[in-house]
C-alpha cells in the first residue's frame, strides 16, 4: 500500500533521473529513503512547491546523499547513493529502526531551502536587518568566500529549524530524540563558523516550545532566525 503512494507520489513530483540511468529502477536505498521522505514530499506538493526529484547515475567524491539545487525557478532534490560509499554515514550512530525519522527531517531541511528559494529571498536578509561585522582584509577573494559563507550558514540555519518545526509538529514526543541527534551534528562541524555550522540557531530551539505558532514550518522558523541572525556578526 505505502508502495503505491509513493509511486503516486512520484508522479507528481518530477522524478528525473540523469541521462545514463533513465528508465532504470530505483535501488533499494533510494526508495528506502523516498519513502522516508515520502510526508513532507507530500506536504510540499500539497503547497505547490515547484520540485524535481534528481538521481544521480554516480555520487562524485566529498556528494552528500541528499541535496538541493535551483534551476529556472526550480527545487532539484538530488539524491546521490549510487556509489557513494558515505551514503549512510550521517547515520552510522542510530539504530536502523529509528534512521526513517531523521531521514525525514533532513528531507523536511532540504525543503525549507526550497521555500526560501521560492519566496524569492535566498542569501536575502529579512526586512529591517542590515549587514553588520563586515570582516576586513586586503584579499577580495577572501572577503566573497567569507561573505559567502556566511550567506551558506545563515540558510542552513534557516533550515535546522524548518525541520525541527516540523519535527515538533509531526512527532513531537520524538522531538527531543531528534534535536539531540541534530544538535550532536552541528557540534561536530570542524570549522567554527563555516557554512555548516548553526550552532547559533539550533540552541534557541533546544525548548520546542519555541515552533507551533505560525501556520506553517516555515512561519515558525522565522521567529527564532530572525533571532539568531542578531548574535550571528
Amino acid at each position: 500500500m505505502f508502495k503505491s503512494f509513493l509511486t503516486a507520489l512520484l508522479a507528481g513530483i518530477a522524478l528525473i533521473p540523469a541521462a545514463a540511468t533513465a528508465g532504470a529502477a530505483l535501488t533499494e536505498l533510494e526508495t528506502r529513503w523516498l519513502n522516508a521522505a515520502a510526508p513532507v514530499l507530500a506536504y510540499s506538493q500539497r503547497i505547490n512547491l515547484p520540485i524535481d526529484i534528481i538521481v544521480q547515475p554516480k555520487a562524485r567524491p566529498g556528494d552528500v546523499p541528499l541535496a538541493m539545487g535551483f534551476v529556472d525557478g526550480r527545487c532539484k532534490l538530488v539524491l546521490s547513493m549510487r556509489g557513494n560509499p558515505d551514503a549512510e554515514t550521517i547515520l552510522q550512530t542510530v539504530p536502523q529502526a529509528e534512521r526513517a525519522l531523521l531521514i525525514e527531517t533532513m528531507a523536511a531541511h532540504e525543503i525549507g531551502h526550497c521555500w526560501r528559494y521560492v519566496q524569492g529571498v535566498w542569501h536575502a536578509l529579512p526586512a529591517g536587518f542590515v549587514e553588520t561585522g563586515e570582516e576586513q582584509a586586503q584579499d577580495t577573494g577572501m572577503l566573497a568566500a567569507s561573505k559567502a559563507m556566511r550567506e551558506m550558514r545563515r540558510e542552513e540555519g534557516f533550515a535546522d529549524l524548518v525541520a525541527l518545526s516540523w519535527v515538533q509538529r509531526q512527532h513531537p514526543a520524538e522531538y527531543g530524540r531528534v534535536y539531540a541527534w541534530l544538535s550532536s551534528l552541528r557540534d561536530a562541524v570542524p570549522a567554527e563558523r563555516s557554512g555548516h555550522d548553526t550552532r547559533t540557531w539550533v540552541r534557541l530551539a533546544k525548548n520546542a516550545d519555541g515552533f507551533g505558532r505560525g501556520a506553517s514550518p516555515f512561519d515558525d522558523a522565522v521567529t527564532l532566525w530572525q533571532t539568531g541572525l542578531l548574535n550571528d556578526e
